[in-house]
């Protein structure tokens, strides 16, 4: 008797584990890292007034004055004083915001043939059971290593551009923790070859500066946000999503947004309708998913408050590497999906007409395996998120930044 119950007891872990563990990383997070920020929607700001909220002229403080951004930036190191989302509004971040203007602004026609040049040409040759984001990272990398330099990746740069953003949103996940060597190792590399940039780059900034930028904006943040979208796409494709592609993506980027909690420090008083007063000074806590829940859609920000540079070009180019493999495979899953996609989107990818063997069979495995990952992933989520929430307070590196400046 007591070995069944045992049996029974390890069969239900992933089941409650996970959800368990996911509560009490949680709670650990809000008290190693403090208490800080009105969250938007809340009990003050309410969802009527997200948008008048988050788009007020008060609303335009970046890092400055915020211990959440200590955290932040410790995962986008190095050079996360220089990453476009957290410069101070200022002549610096003017400069910078309409040199990532000029990168991004490509007709329509030229971005779907870039985007599908890279595809073909970077595409893993994987097929089977594959992880969506693992699968369309390289392809993204090639993307936007044309769109900056104009010429396709030489060799071995591509793995290099993956590799540093692969370890940023892994520790993003709190799946692993930062391995600064491959993040530097591209820094180094953007270093030697900007004088190879297809753009001019901001006067005001220096060789390693310049690195550095291109590293966060590009090389990083586009990759990895690219990449995740796409995942999302292809698995609400492999779930059973139907209808205009276009479509598929809207819904998907509302069901799943990219952005989780985007911070704001106020730099002078908010009054609300209400008659409330939010003070200068407050950390903003703006939630893109419980905004979305309720109705509101805001795939890439607001307009007012520094929207994703990108919200134009993205759209375009997913659109096209989806709509390729679209045409060319299958995509079917069993497993979890989450807006933050800490599975990586496991599917099973075939070409199109040539249905797997044991088709039942291999989506069982996928949803089992996928269950028991999730029970393990939850303790390493725990155990090193704890840890890098608890070394960004120590280190404290966008307060120490501000102090010296």
């Amino acid at each position: 008797m007591t070995v069944l119950l045992l049996v029974l007891f390890v069969l239900s872990l992933p089941f409650w584990l996970p959800r368990v563990v996911t509560g009490l990383r949680m709670w650990l997070f809000a008290r190693i890292n403090g208490t800080e920020g009105v969250a938007v929607p809340g009990e003050l700001v309410g969802v009527p007034e997200f948008l008048e909220v988050y788009g007020h002229p008060a609303a335009d403080g970046r890092s400055r004055g915020a211990a959440l951004s200590d955290l932040f930036w410790y995962w986008l190191s190095p050079g996360p004083e220089l990453h476009q989302e957290h410069l101070e509004p200022g002549p610096l971040y003017t400069e910078v915001a309409r040199c990532t203007r000029r990168v991004l602004t490509t007709s329509t026609r030229e971005a779907e043939r870039l985007a599908v040049e890279s595809l073909r040409d970077a595409l893993p040759a994987g097929r089977g059971l594959v992880r969506l984001r693992d699968l369309v990272m390289p392809v993204w990398a090639e993307f936007y290593h044309r769109l900056v330099f104009g010429t396709p990746c030489p060799p071995g740069v591509r793995e290099l551009i993956v590799a540093s953003a692969d370890d940023v949103v892994t520790a993003l996940k709190c799946c692993g923790l930062r391995h600064m060597d491959r993040r530097l190792r591209l820094t180094a590399y953007l270093e030697s070859v900007q004088d190879r940039v297809a753009h001019p780059l901001p006067d005001s900034l220096g060789p390693r500066e310049r690195a550095l930028y291109l590293q966060g904006a590009f090389f990083n943040t586009a990759i990895v946000q690219s990449s995740e979208a796409t995942a999302h796409v292809l698995m609400a494709l492999a779930e059973g999503a139907q209808g205009p592609l276009d479509e598929v993506i809207a819904e998907t980027l509302r069901r799943y947004p990219l952005f989780g909690i985007a911070h704001r420090i106020t730099s002078g008083e908010i009054e609300l309708r209400s008659g409330a007063t939010i003070p200068a000074g407050s950390v903003l806590c703006f939630s893109y998913p419980e905004f979305h829940r309720s109705g509101g859609r805001i795939p890439f920000g607001v307009a007012a408050n520094r929207p994703c540079p990108a919200w134009r070009l993205a759209p375009v180019t997913i659109r096209a590497v989806v709509g390729e493999l679209d045409a060319g495979y299958t995509f079917r899953t069993s497993a979890g999906h989450e807006r933050a996609l800490p599975n990586r989107g496991p599917c099973v990818m075939t070409p199109r007409g040539r249905e797997p063997r044991l088709r039942g069979a291999v989506l069982a495995f996928l949803r089992v395996r996928d269950l028991w990952e999730d029970v393990w992933r939850s303790l390493v989520q725990l155990v090193l998120g704890t840890y890098m929430v608890w070394q960004a307070r120590r280190l404290r590196l966008c307060e120490n930044h501000f102090n010296r400046a």
